[in-house]
């Protein structure tokens, strides 16, 4: 990824939630498992990955849940739009949601996860790293 330390802004749908981090991010991916499919209504969700030592919520404050074991999900309470994951095995890194990005085109997918999950209509149509489960 960039290498760059702007400033990355983004927020949920009705703007009740306001972020921003201030480092470069770590790694971009399409998400295809069935609870980010739930958690999104759609059939994939992409992410971002940044250090979560510099996310910092300026307006708001997100819902969390914990979706499955040692995974917490942030959504906005009052739209629905899914924020953030975070996993215990990887506590300094957070996955933000590229659509939830000021500029989500900043960051191209550069691999997709979880593909044995994705739902069969779902045809896969570039050339990217796919993985089965998670990332090795």
């Amino acid at each position: 990824m960039s290498d760059d330390k702007a400033r990355h802004t983004g927020g949920c749908a009705c703007g009740a939630i306001r972020y921003r981090i201030d480092e470069a991010p770590l790694a971009s991916g399409i998400c295809h498992c069935r609870t980010c499919r739930k958690v999104a209504s759609a059939t994939t969700l992409p992410f971002v990955t940044f250090p979560v030592r510099t996310l910092v919520y300026e307006q708001g404050k997100p819902s969390a849940f914990a979706s499955s074991k040692g995974v917490m999900r942030t959504f906005c309470g009052s739209c629905g739009s899914p924020i953030s994951y975070q996993n215990d095995a990887d506590p300094d890194l957070v996955d933000i949601m590229t659509v939830s990005l000021d500029d989500p085109d900043a960051y191209r997918p550069t691999f997709h996860v979880w593909t044995s999950e994705k739902v069969a209509w779902d045809v896969i149509c570039d050339e990217l790293p796919a993985y089965p489960r998670g990332r090795a």
